[in-house]
C-alpha cells in the first residue's frame, strides 16, 4: 500500500473567506467571509437544489426571513467567528450535519455561495477532544505509561 496524506483539518487562514457548518447545523463564517458580505446585521439562507450550492445574501433584520449574525464571543465582535443559527435550514435541504464541514465560499454578486456538492473539510472541535489523563490514573510498565 502507498503514502497518504493526513488531512490535518487545520483552521484556515484567517484572510481566506470560510464557511463551517457545525455539528447539528449552526453556521460559522470567518471574518474574510463577514467582510465579504459587507458586516450584516442578518442573513437570508437561499437553496438552489439543482446545483446543490447554499447561498448567504445579506439582509436587515427588519426581513422575516433574516437570520442574526452574531459574533460567537460578545467581547471578540471584530475578530470573530460568527454564527447563524442554521438547524432547520439544514434539516430542510436534507444535510448530513452528525460531523462539522468547512468550505471555502465564493462570492456571486451580491451573495456568498457554499457548493455543498463538493466535500469540505473535516473541522475539528478542540472542545469535543479528550482531556488529558492525570499521572494518577496511569500506571508504569517497561518505562512507558498505559491507561
Amino acid at each position: 500500500m502507498g503514502f497518504q496524506v493526513y488531512e490535518k483539518g487545520s483552521a484556515p487562514q484567517p484572510t481566506t473567506p470560510s464557511v463551517t457548518i457545525q455539528r447539528r447545523g449552526l453556521i460559522s463564517i470567518n471574518r474574510a467571509a463577514f467582510e465579504q458580505l459587507n458586516k450584516p446585521e442578518g442573513v437570508e439562507l437561499l437553496w438552489d437544489g439543482d446545483r446543490r450550492v447554499i447561498g448567504l445574501r445579506p439582509s436587515a433584520l427588519t426581513n422575516q426571513n433574516a437570520y442574526p449574525v452574531r459574533p460567537q464571543v460578545a467581547t471578540n465582535v471584530e475578530r470573530g467567528p460568527w454564527l447563524i443559527a442554521g438547524s432547520l435550514f439544514t434539516q430542510f435541504i436534507g444535510l448530513d450535519t452528525s460531523e462539522a464541514y468547512r468550505w471555502t465560499p465564493s462570492l456571486e454578486d451580491d451573495l456568498l455561495v457554499i457548493d455543498i456538492s463538493k466535500p469540505g473539510s473535516k473541522a475539528s472541535n478542540n472542545r469535543r477532544r479528550a482531556a488529558p489523563k492525570s499521572t494518577d490514573d496511569e500506571t508504569e510498565t517497561d518505562g512507558h505509561s498505559s491507561p
